[in-house]
């Protein structure tokens, strides 16, 4: 495996233009939601001894999200969280708060000391390493509120490496709570074939580390040491080789990277532009996250297992851990990274590990295929359904009907895109998908309302809250909405409703109100013009001299023109592009037929690519590398650009020597 090293930026889908600049916007909020607290409205449940803290506003889709945390005599209190939505003009919009009753008279006195606490705390693991931290706090996830200390303990469980936190009542030693924080996954490694990494050069010297984002990088788990060399060109294509593990992993998490910016608009994994480092060398056969690193192993043939769908999810619990609330509860916190390894999948785009909404797929990591099927839980054992039963499970079983949801929201029950087909719990079908990027969107809307005690049923009433704001004509809230109730999660009090318009926002304890009016239309038919380049010229498109061609060099897949990029031998730029308007709420399909030939003789290295762009963010690269005899069928779901106008581009780069031809042919644009 051969790597160059080059930085690319990628451009955001263009949004509608915000009233007021986004740091007016996050002004407004953090002062709207200040005024409510003040005020001490009922869902706060505040007491007299109660003090609020305001964390840094978040800032998606036009929606701004101000967290808060909760002391009770300088206490921080557990469960005591809330999150604040305002639009940007600063008119709360919905709120969210973990804590369900008012702290009273409660004594901050312990009778345990700190030490019986630790002692505690570390008897709840095999071995002990160390205690990171032990502070006094106020445990108020359930039931009446206790005084506790909270203790951070590193070491080994029976299930191998541990990073517990254990909170221990303060009075009587009981064990309240616990909560891993490895997250582990597992999957599929070596598999990217040749790519493109972005490394930083320090003297004359190479580094696995992101130059926009220095704490991102990767390093051998043996020494926790940055894989460096005097020249840019990493690995060598042996799976049980380090170096070409981190490859894979840093191709990800950069993948993953510009995926967070151009999707969500997040900043960085940990939403301030940091990051944690990737380790390859995990003697086991998992990978994990515990805060402060990923951790990566190998599978049994002993291959670093360095996948889109692994590294994605591990820093999807990141992610999770980094967003308001902390890492999911309720057995919800694979799930949760489960969509972020299927969001980085889909949007790497990469041939040798197409989006296909399993989990470990690419090898058979202890003999069983992939460990997860977010279409069909049920086919690694796990649970279609939601059941009552669920949130006792064990947690990787447990993400079955939040993984079989996201993709029922995402693809639907009959997908038209090449993925399989779906069935859901309560016998309904004709499930219409709103695409990953959307239902990606949704989610993490949603894990902006996230408090401390989330769980599968908090979840469905935060996107549906989500859902409702990003779209006032109520299609991706009732798509939402019918996928919940596909995988039999019931419905809740606290939900909101939704009739389309753009009513006034009212605060309620869970509910939302949108923010955007994307327009509305029909969803049917092909909304590209001249999609086969048959009047032979160019227009509606736009395209660089000579693409739109009849000559015999390179055929048509029918019909007499084509579009055929480059394939000049020489240094070379050649774009195709086209806009149409996708309606709010339609599933929009963008399909092209794609023929590739070239002298390159290279099987390692994209000397000359093909980008295809919407709005400027990519949704698929090809090179030199994807040759092929004839043409191929390229599927790709671009229903996140519903709602506005979808500027479709192609643009092929040539380099100075040996051409490459990108032909294209019979495009459409399909709305359902």
């Amino acid at each position: 495996m051969v790597v160059a090293a080059t930085a690319a930026t990628a451009v955001s889908p263009a949004a509608a233009p915000a009233p007021v600049t986004p740091a007016a916007a996050s002004t407004l909020a953090a002062n709207s939601a200040a005024n409510l607290v003040a005020g001490k409205p009922a869902f706060l449940h505040a007491g007299s001894e109660d003090k609020f803290v305001q964390r840094s506003v978040i800032s998606s889709a036009g929606l701004q999200f101000v967290p808060y945390e909760r002391t009770y005599r300088d206490l921080r209190v557990l469960g005591g969280d809330f999150v604040i939505v305002t639009n940007s003009s600063g008119q709360v919009t919905a709120t969210s708060s973990a804590q369900e009753q008012t702290i009273e008279g409660l004594s901050t006195s312990p009778k345990l000391t700190k030490a019986q606490a630790e002692k505690v705390a570390k008897g709840q693991l095999k071995t002990v390493s160390g205690v990171e931290s032990t502070d006094l706090v106020v445990y108020a996830l359930d039931g009446a509120p206790r005084l506790a200390y909270e203790s951070t303990v590193r070491g080994t469980s029976a299930e191998g490496v541990s990073r517990l936190t254990i909170d221990v009542d303060a009075l009587t030693g009981a064990v309240l709570k616990t909560r891993e924080r490895v997250m582990e996954g597992t999957g599929t490694g070596w598999i990217n074939g040749s790519v493109t990494i972005s490394t930083t050069l320090s003297g004359s010297t190479y580094s696995m580390t992101d130059p926009g984002m220095t704490t991102l990088k990767c390093q051998d788990a043996a020494n926790n040491t940055t894989f460096s060399g005097s020249d840019d060109v990493w690995g060598n294509g042996t799976g049980t080789n380090k170096e070409t593990g981190c490859v894979d992993a840093l191709y990800v998490a950069q993948q993953e990277k510009a995926m967070l910016s151009n999707w969500l608009g997040r900043n960085g994994f940990n939403g301030s532009g940091g990051a944690w480092p990737i380790r390859v060398g995990l003697n086991d056969q998992n990978a994990y996250y515990d805060g402060t690193q990923v951790q990566i192993g190998k599978n049994t043939a002993g291959q670093w297992i360095s996948s889109a769908d692994v590294v994605g999810h591990e820093l999807g619990h990141g992610i999770d851990d980094t967003t308001p609330g902390g890492i999911s509860n309720g057995n919800t916190q694979e799930f949760v990274a489960d969509v972020f390894g299927a969001a980085t999948e889909a949007y790497a785009n990469n041939p040798n590990d197409p989006r296909d909404y399993q989990v470990g797929e690419e090898i058979n990591l202890v003999g069983s295929g992939p460990i997860r099927y977010m279409y069909n839980p049920s086919l690694a054992g796990d649970d279609n359904c939601y059941s009552s039963s669920i949130p006792g499970e064990e947690v990787h079983a447990a993400a079955g009907p939040g993984n079989h949801w996201f993709y029922l929201l995402a693809e639907g029950t009959n997908p038209t895109n090449g993925q399989p087909t779906s069935t859901t719990c309560n016998g309904s079908s004709g499930l219409v998908g709103v695409g990953i990027q959307t239902a990606t969107k949704i989610m993490y809307n949603a894990m902006l309302m996230k408090t401390s005690t989330s769980s599968y049923l908090k979840y469905r009433t935060w996107t549906l809250t989500a859902a409702k704001a990003l779209d006032a004509t109520c299609g991706l809230f009732n798509k939402t909405k019918a996928a919940w109730d596909a995988v039999s999660v019931p419905a809740q009090s606290g939900d909101p409703t939704c009739t389309g318009g753009s009513p006034s926002p009212t605060p309620t304890a869970t509910g939302g109100s949108p923010s955007p009016t994307p327009t509305s239309g029909t969803c049917s038919g092909q909304k590209l013009g001249n999609p086969g380049f048959e009047t032979g010229s160019a227009s509606p498109w736009t395209a660089t001299s000579g693409v739109v061609d009849s000559s015999a060099s390179e055929a048509a897949h029918s019909g007499s023109w084509k579009a055929w990029l480059d394939g000049y031998g020489t240094t070379h730029t050649d774009t195709l592009q086209q806009a149409v308007t996708i309606p709010a709420g339609c599933h929009a399909t963008l399909t092209y037929w794609l023929h590739i030939d070239t002298s390159e003789t290279t099987t390692t290295v994209q000397y000359d690519k093909l980008t295809v762009t919407v709005n400027g963010a990519s949704v698929a690269t090809y090179s030199n590398l994807n040759k092929a005899s004839g043409y191929t069928l390229r599927t790709i779901d671009i229903s996140a650009y519903a709602g506005g106008t979808a500027t479709l581009k192609f643009t092929g780069t040539e380099d100075a020597s040996l051409q490459t031809s990108f032909v294209i042919d019979d495009t459409a644009i399909t709305l359902s």
